[in-house]
């Protein structure tokens, strides 16, 4: 049988290693899944919306068919710049 003092020295490590573990380890690696995840979808979008631009008020707009443009109504006057 175990003296006392092994015992004690024994749940000592084992509680330390269990607040390590639950209390720092794990949080970091979620951490980490979680910012890689959000790297990888702003790749995803950066790719597929090449020409769009980035930021969440592009992706969260609806987009709207581009109308083809009409010349404007009326007399175009070309004018020169005054010096």
């Amino acid at each position: 049988m175990m003296p006392l003092s092994e015992i004690l020295f024994l749940a000592i490590v084992l509680y330390l290693l269990y607040r390590f573990i639950f209390n720092f380890l794990l949080p970091v690696v979620r951490t980490t899944r979680q910012v890689r995840q959000q790297f990888r979808n702003m790749q995803e979008g950066a790719n597929g919306n090449a020409g769009a631009g980035y930021g969440s008020a592009s992706q969260q707009q609806p987009r709207q068919e581009q109308k083809p443009k009409q010349p404007p109504m009326g007399e175009y006057i070309d004018f020169e710049e005054v010096k």
